[in-house]
């Protein structure tokens, strides 16, 4: 395999413009994003620290607070649905669920806040009977919103967290059918593992991109990229946003196994098995 390393870049020119509003509930989650994504770049401008959690990942201020405003805005807007979110959840505060909850990440990719690369996430997903039908991933530092609902398709769009979300241009993204001459292959940089090497080992490979947290979902559902292997350990917060966008331009993530990744796996703990996204 002749591997090029390239690091994801979206490029609206990338996509045709089209005359696209999101729907009322998607918009509400756009603008609780942007919230949240207005104090991480505030921290983010700061000489913040980092600590260590029981699980030995990081987790700043700038998660904390973001989990703030994230969950009091779904308690305004949705009161009667649960939400699990990463930083309550590590501190053993896990509501009881069902069909319907939310899944929330303040800030996805943590690492890559902390090295200020730009590369971190805000995601917020609606799970409905174990699938993720509603997603926002937030990358304010890019700045780049990407929106996906099931049966409204998914969306992309420019905004800096000081945009008035009313004047978001809102671009279509659907997935690529798979090249003739190889796949594009994103994979993690810090996650990048034997079983991993094993699988890209199996694929004609073109090239593969580097891209933190869950912008390597949104890089496929912009069909800039083609399959997204984990082999490693995430959460259901990690991935239910970017798999809603994923879902929502065309493509599907399915376990390493075959089935589909689902979510509510209360007796896991919530992680998720091995799983490859692909268009």
């Amino acid at each position: 395999m002749n591997e090029t390393i390239e690091r994801s870049n979206f490029s609206p020119r990338r996509f045709t413009l089209k005359n696209i509003t999101p729907s009322s509930r998607a918009l509400i989650l756009a603008d609780i994003a942007q919230r949240a994504g207005a104090k991480i770049m505030e921290i983010y401008c700061t000489e913040f620290s980092a600590n260590q959690k029981a699980d030995l990942s990081p987790v700043t201020i700038a998660d904390e607070q973001a989990e703030t405003i994230i969950l009091g805005e779904l308690k305004k807007h949705w009161p009667d649905i649960p939400v699990v979110a990463e930083e309550a959840a590590s501190a053993g505060k896990i509501p009881t669920v069902a069909q319907r909850f939310f899944l929330v990440d303040p800030l996805d990719g943590t690492k890559e806040f902390v090295s200020r690369n730009g590369e971190f996430t805000v995601n917020i997903a609606l799970i409905e009977n174990g699938l993720p039908v509603l997603g926002v991933v937030y990358a304010p530092a890019l700045p780049r919103m990407f929106l996906g609902e099931q049966n409204h398709g998914a969306q992309l769009s420019t905004l800096g967290v000081s945009d008035p979300l009313s004047s978001a241009v809102w671009q279509s993204m659907k997935t690529r059918a798979l090249p003739a001459d190889g796949a594009t292959v994103l994979a993690s940089r810090s996650h990048r593992d034997a079983k991993t090497e094993e699988y890209l080992a199996t694929l004609t490979v073109k090239k593969i991109i580097g891209a933190g947290s869950s912008l390597k979902f949104c890089t496929i559902a912009a069909g800039e990229a083609d399959i997204y292997p984990r082999f490693g350990r995430t959460m259901e917060w990690d991935t239910a946003a970017g798999q809603a966008v994923l879902m929502a331009a065309g493509g599907k993530v399915n376990c390493a196994t075959g089935e589909p990744l689902v979510y509510g796996k209360t007796q896991r703990g919530f992680d998720n098995p091995a799983f490859i996204a692909s268009a």
